[in-house]
Order: structure tokens, then sequence, then C-alpha cells
């Protein structure tokens, strides 16, 4: 577990704050821009001192302010990457994958090439890679240092959409294959929504709130600080067919009806894979249990557990329980008025397939 607790004051902004990232998984700092993210990171990497505090991974004191400790970042055994690739342009991608690889990992170039899917770039120059590849070179070049944790700064800036789903897909296989924890920093929800494991919330310098990613995601009195995570759920589900004839996936969540599925866009996950889907608050419908079911919705079996209170909007955020997660669906005032809803009312929660991208689901 990486532990910190630091103050420094940069201009006329102070960042004052803690922060734990277990040792497993992907821990997402979150944050809108100017909140404080990338100093933390940098504090963190040891490309800056703050002006009091502690900075601990596992047992090693990489900073220690009060004992005068200072460890140098090439010796924190940190993996760093940052939004650019920053690699050395006169040397291939083979050179700069070698760069500072200590000789214990050379058993580790093949398997993490494949993984990275970089294999065939080997002989090139860095100014022959699109921008997703370099980050790839960027990533396998840190994870081949052997760090114990891997610092990810806002890495897929800039990519375009495809890029960017490439790249989200090589580090949750990353995270999964090869156990170095990673603390993953961005302003986008829909990273956060794809990646973390666990996300902190850092706002004026200070982290406000942190834990699983789902329960951040739930937790409708964060709304104003995190712009309402695009008011999204994320809900686990697995995948128990492919019709390749109308090129849809279904998937079964949590207390869905046996033999009732959810249709996606084709997925490329094997039958049984799990999947993390995002679902949009806008997106999901509620009706009474006696609401009869229409085409291209799935109906799941739904608590009403909390219903936001959002004064001067004709909108309210209201929290189900479905299957035990929490799902997200944003009604009118007059909706909630004329259904009569209450907390511990039982409902139908209704999602429109047509509504769920491909981008909106990840294989776990």
């Amino acid at each position: 577990m990486l532990e910190a607790q630091v103050s420094q004051r940069l201009g006329d902004f102070t960042l004052d704050t803690s922060l734990a990232v277990p040792a497993e998984g992907v821990t997402a700092l979150f944050g809108r821009s100017g909140s404080g993210k990338s100093s933390l990171i940098r504090l963190i990497a040891g490309l800056g001192v703050p002006d009091s505090g502690s900075i601990r991974l596992g047992d090693t004191w990489l900073v220690d302010t009060q004992r005068r400790r200072w460890v140098p970042p090439h010796r924190r055994q940190l993996g760093v990457v940052f939004q650019e690739a920053r690699l050395f342009p006169h040397y291939s991608v083979r050179g700069n994958l070698r760069y500072g690889m200590p000789r214990a990992a050379r058993a580790d170039f093949d398997g993490l090439v494949e993984l990275l899917g970089i294999g065939h770039l080997l002989s090139r120059t860095p100014g022959l890679l699109s921008g997703g590849e370099a980050r790839r070179v960027a990533i396998g070049r840190a994870l081949l240092s052997r760090p114990r944790m891997l610092l990810m700064d806002e890495p897929l800036t800039g990519l375009d959409g495809a890029r960017k789903q490439e790249l989200l897909h090589y580090i949750r296989r990353l995270a999964r294959d090869t156990g170095v924890p990673i603390l993953f920093v961005s302003h986008d929800t829909r990273e956060i929504g794809a990646l973390a494991d666990r996300v902190a919330l850092i706002e004026e310098g200070r982290v406000m709130a942190s834990g699983p990613v789902d329960e951040m995601f739930s937790r409708l009195d964060l709304g104003p600080r995190t712009g309402r995570f695009e008011a999204s759920s994320l809900l686990e589900a697995r995948i128990v067919a492919h019709d390749e004839a109308l090129c849809l996936t279904r998937l079964a969540l949590s207390g869905m009806a046996e033999g009732e599925t959810l249709s996606v866009a084709r997925l490329e996950g094997a039958v049984g894979a799990v999947v993390r889907l995002r679902l949009r608050a806008r997106d999901v419908g509620v009706a009474s249990t006696r609401t009869p079911s229409l085409p291209d919705v799935a109906c799941l079996p739904a608590t009403l557990r909390e219903i936001g209170d959002e004064a001067y909007s004709p909108f309210v955020e209201v929290m189900l329980d479905v299957g035990g997660q929490a799902l997200r669906a944003r009604l009118t005032r007059e909706a909630i008025a004329q259904m009569g809803l209450q907390v511990g009312q039982a409902l139908q929660a209704r999602l429109r397939s047509v509504t769920i991208s491909r981008h909106d689901v990840i294989v776990m």
C-alpha cells in the first residue's frame, strides 16, 4: 500500500491532503482541472518536494520531512507514465523498452511485449508510431523497470475514441495479469468507470472522499463535486450468449428473471465472462410492478433506495437497488409525485438496450 500525507504551497494554490492506494487493482485519482491531481502525482513520483508530510510505499519511506528523508525518483521503484509518451526519438521501440531495464526483467520482456501487442513495432522509431502505440510502449518501458506501483497521469488524453478504447483494454489487462497496482489520474468519468476498482475524489487540493468505484458512483451527495459522474451507474453483468445474426450480445444482470437478458452491440468477450456496464441515469426508466413489458426494454425488479434532494430543478435523481447493485435514474419531480414514489417501494427498473453503446461495456 502507498500512503501519502503531504502539504505543499504552489503560488495561490495549496495541496494539503492524504491518500491511500491499495497494493492491488486500479485506484483512480479523479478531479477537475486544477484540483491538485498532477501536483500530488509529482510528489509521489519524486518530481517535487512537499513542504511537509510523508509518503510511504509498503515499509519504505519515500519522503519524511520531519526526519529529512527524501528518496530520489530513480530509487523509488515507481513506474511513471505521463500524458506524453516521452520516448527517446533516436532509439527504436526495442531500445526504449530496454532502457533502464534491470537484468532481472529480461525474462519479462517477451511476455510483456505480447501482452501489450507491440511485437510488430520493435524495430520502429517513435516517430513512426501512432499516439496509442507510443503510449503502450511507454507503459511497457515503465513496467520493465519492475516497479512496485505504476503511476499513470492522464495517459489517454489526446487520443481519439478508437485508440482510447484500445488503450483502456490494455491497461485493464495489465492490472489483471501483472499484479502491479496502478494509480490512474483522470478527469474523465468514462475512463474511471471502465478501469477503476477504487476512486479518490480530489478537490481544491484535498481528497474529499474515497471508496470502491461502484459506491462512489452511487453516492448522490457527491453529485455537486463530481459533475454527477455524468449521472451514471456501474453494474456487473455476465455474457450469456452471442447472436451473430443480429450482431448482439445477451447479458444477464443480478435480479433478472430466468431467461431474461439485456441486449447490447456485439462484444468480444467469451460466454460466461463478466463485464462492467455503464448506464446513464437519463437512460433508466422507472415503472410500477404492474406495468407491462415493452420490446427492446429489459425490466428488472428494483427497490427504491434513495430519493435525491435537488433544489431549483425539475429533475431529481433516485437510487434503486437491483439485485444488490445500485442503479441511478433521473426522473422529473412531476413523475415522482404522480407515481407517489417512496423509499422502500418495489418497482421495475427499465433499461432500453438501444441507448447502451459498445463503449459503455468493458469485459473484465
